[in-house]
């Protein structure tokens, strides 16, 4: 830049200024940037980054809260060193379902034993097998102790053996064969050999004592680990979410799809399927959302949420005046970090419980002007599903402006609809199934013909072409 000295390594020193008990910096020849080095007495070290476009003087450097600083030496050194690319995202829910959140610092821990059920039921199966023996051996081993208590104090231990003394409980003579006792009555093994009198009322009681707690033990781990096998999370690893999401025109609607599935024959019950944007947020009065959540219409006032889900199916979002997405245009989404969160419940056909898978797509994951690729076939006699396809999407014309400035050229020319440039249909993706066994019904053919017949009305519109040559097209598309 002319008037500016070249850029050295050498460091100047600088006057002392009141605040600062010194002020360095440093001139870097290979990135032309300034290190701004802010010693405060009694304050940590604050090393800042600034660009060198413009003369700076220390009388224009002003001291930003530490959240901004850090926020703005990320931020330039992410331009100055890498492209200008988007930094890679933190998703919000994996695309296995997981949710990616931790709960941190929580002080009122005892609120996890509030319901101790919920708790056991949801830690690990090595936690919970190590709380399922543990708890039964110290259940034996409590009773034993009872047991080996009773025997010590009518004397059993040292007289058992002699003729004409009545024990409490018979060949009860240490504290293991106590304990043999106590598992034999709780899990009602009954060998025979250690047998209780009737002479002994605190044994009896004791014995109706351990009979009760351990039924109660029996019900709470048979229960937990009967919950944890049923649990419905595994039958959500049959549920397929597409691996990308779609944004191209559907009767002559901005329409977002993506596709959902499922591999078993047995079927979801009353399925539904329900979405959410998830994005950063500020509101007029400054106030910052880091995850703010947006209902996207999928369904829900028409019922198309609800689902039969027998084949694959593509879920569609019409982006209208209601929707997140409806001044959105491709160069706006390249620009725009979000996350579209995707819910599927319903019931489990062979247990009754509610089961529930879940997905995301982030903005890169969204491909705009694409279509899925079809899955279905119609076979002999049944239909046939190829999943090799499920995730595969192909081009086609879709404009890249908004849906909102879409909406307002079909205003103007209600004839822009009806061009093939909207809809087109798949040159390399064809339906030959279907197509076969069309040629062999004579309704088909019938369509057919009149298709063939219109076919000369067709050319009224080609000639409409010129009407949306103004109506940009997504990069790399067919004009």
């Amino acid at each position: 830049m002319p008037g500016r000295e070249p850029a050295s390594d050498s460091c100047r020193d600088l006057k002392r200024d009141d605040s600062f008990r010194d002020l360095i910096f440093v001139l870097c020849s290979s990135t032309t940037r300034v290190e701004l080095q802010l010693r405060m007495a009694g304050d940590s070290r604050v090393l800042m980054d600034h660009n060198m476009e413009i003369g700076v003087t220390p009388a224009q450097v002003k001291k930003l809260p530490k959240h901004l600083r850090d926020a703005q030496i990320s931020t330039e050194r992410t331009h100055l060193i890498s492209d200008p690319a988007k930094k890679p995202r933190q998703r919000y829910v994996q695309k296995d379902g997981k949710c990616n959140v931790h709960h941190g610092n929580v002080q009122e821990t005892y609120r996890y034993l509030s319901d101790l059920f919920t708790t056991l039921v949801d830690l690990r199966w090595r936690l919970s097998l190590f709380i399922f023996t543990l708890v039964y051996i110290v259940n034996w081993l409590f009773f034993g102790f009872l047991w080996w208590l009773i025997a010590l104090i009518r004397g059993d231990l040292v007289h058992g053996d002699e003729e004409g003394w009545t024990p409490c409980v018979e060949n009860l003579n240490s504290f293991v064969s106590a304990f043999l006792f106590s598992i034999e009555t709780e899990t009602t093994i009954g060998y025979g050999y250690r047998v209780i009198t009737e002479k002994c009322p605190e044994g009896i009681i004791l014995l109706l004592v351990q009979a009760i707690l351990g039924s109660i033990v029996n019900a709470m781990m048979v229960g937990c680990m009967f919950v944890k096998i049923s649990q419905p999370k595994n039958r959500a690893e049959t549920l397929m979410f597409s691996h990308k999401a779609v944004i191209s025109v559907r009767d002559n609607k901005m329409c977002l799809m993506f596709r959902v599935g499922d591999l078993r024959n047995s079927h979801i019950v009353e399925a539904s399927i329900r979405a959410k944007l998830i994005r950063s947020q500020q509101t007029k009065e400054g106030e910052f959302i880091p995850l703010n959540q947006t209902d996207i219409n999928i369904g829900f006032d028409t019922g198309d949420d609800r689902l039969f889900l027998v084949s694959p199916l593509i879920i569609s979002h019409e982006i209208n005046a209601r929707s997140p997405f409806w001044e959105m245009s491709l160069a706006q989404m390249e620009k725009e970090e979000f996350e579209i969160v995707v819910i599927l419940e319903g019931m489990v056909e062979a247990t009754g419980m509610t089961c529930q898978a879940r997905s995301s797509y982030l903005d890169t994951e969204v491909l705009w002007g694409y279509r899925f690729t079809p899955v279905l076939s119609l076979e002999k006699g049944f239909y046939e599903v190829d999943y090799n396809n499920f995730h595969e999407v192909y081009e086609t014309n879709t404009p890249a402006c908004s849906a909102k400035e879409l909406a307002a050229k079909f205003r103007e020319d209600p004839l822009l609809p009806q061009l093939s440039l909207l809809s087109p249909e798949p040159k390399t993706h064809t339906f030959d199934p279907l197509n076969r066994l069309s040629k062999q019904d004579p309704l088909s053919q019938d369509e057919d013909m009149e298709e063939r017949d219109s076919g000369g009305d067709r050319g009224e519109t080609n000639g409409l072409a010129a009407a949306v040559e103004d109506l940009p097209l997504a990069d790399g598309l067919p004009d």
